[in-house]
């Protein structure tokens, strides 16, 4: 691997891919990334984190690394379009280069999207990203796994340009397993975030009586498990029309009749999505028992 500065592809700048596009050209990377029909606000994010806009095919030409951050609907259809540029472009393309799914997607999805580089020039890498977007001294783990420790290894040496990496290396590790492990951590805590709401909703529908009193009971037996809920709750609801799918990849994740839990919770997230779309009310009223319980302490 060369000892230059590496170029990396960030698609998309979203929120955690613009402010990791950000700490990258903070360590002197270039970083590009595509804006084709991306939004006024989207194309600001861009220019503050410093990405270059390109299109896909300049893109792929450029990149050293393609880091694929996007909702999870996006990532089989993102790595399909980086494939057939490539397979477009041949010889042409960087060398070495390596596409890194970094996408809240479950085993079987990453496998599906490792696959359609077998037999190309594009190396893999299996990455889960856990924590919020960089930020201060704020940074999220990249857990990272692969088939070649060697390409591995290549991946954890990005840290040295503000990245936080941990790689997962032992038997029978390979591809696959940092999604398991992003799926795990993600079923826990979103899927937690997610039974908060639907019983604070559940309540509410009784009554509003009913749900202060939910409200008061767990300030007296579970302050913890309150205060949980009123830092959580509030932060997904910008956030549930992404979780969606997320709940969705973690049922297929868990499998079989267990997994109806995750696909339930996606349709509370689905619910929280038209609600902010619409009339609002479940926003309005999950917002005020959060004010209430915060209010109680």
């Amino acid at each position: 691997m060369s000892s230059a500065v590496p170029r990396l592809a960030v698609v998309a700048a979203g929120a955690m891919g613009a402010a990791v596009a950000k700490r990258l050209t903070s360590f002197g990377c270039t970083v590009y990334t595509n804006l084709d029909g991306r939004s006024e606000d989207t194309r600001k994010r861009a220019q503050d984190a410093g990405m270059i806009d390109l299109s896909v095919d300049e893109l792929v030409l450029k990149s050293d690394w393609i880091l694929s951050i996007l909702p999870p609907r996006d990532a089989v259809s993102f790595a399909e379009k980086i494939q057939e540029v490539a397979a477009k472009h041949g010889r042409a393309l960087p060398s070495p280069q390596t596409f890194v799914d970094c996408n809240a997607v479950n085993p079987e999805t990453v496998k599906r999207i490792a696959a359609l580089f077998s037999g190309t020039s594009i190396r893999f890498v299996d990455a889960g990203i856990i924590g919020g977007p960089p930020k201060g001294d704020q940074n999220p783990t990249f857990y990272a796994s692969a088939e070649d420790v060697k390409i591995l290894d290549e991946f954890t040496a990005l840290s040295k340009y503000g990245l936080k990496l941990s790689p997962l290396k032992g038997k029978g590790v390979g591809i696959g397993d940092a999604s398991a492990l992003k799926m795990s951590y993600a079923g826990i805590t979103k899927g937690t975030t997610g039974l908060y709401t639907t019983m604070v909703l559940a309540a509410h529908a009784s009554s509003p009586a009913t749900a202060d009193a939910l409200m008061r009971e767990l300030q007296m037996s579970q302050p913890i498990l309150l205060d949980r809920l009123a830092k959580t709750v509030p932060p997904m609801l910008p956030k549930a029309y992404r979780w969606i799918g997320e709940m969705e990849e973690i049922a297929d994740f868990v499998g079989g009749s267990e997994g109806d839990v995750y696909r339930g919770i996606a349709k509370v997230y689905e619910r929280i999505e038209k609600s902010i779309a619409g009339d609002q009310e479940d926003i309005v009223m999950l917002t005020k028992f959060v004010e209430k319980a915060k209010e109680s302490r």
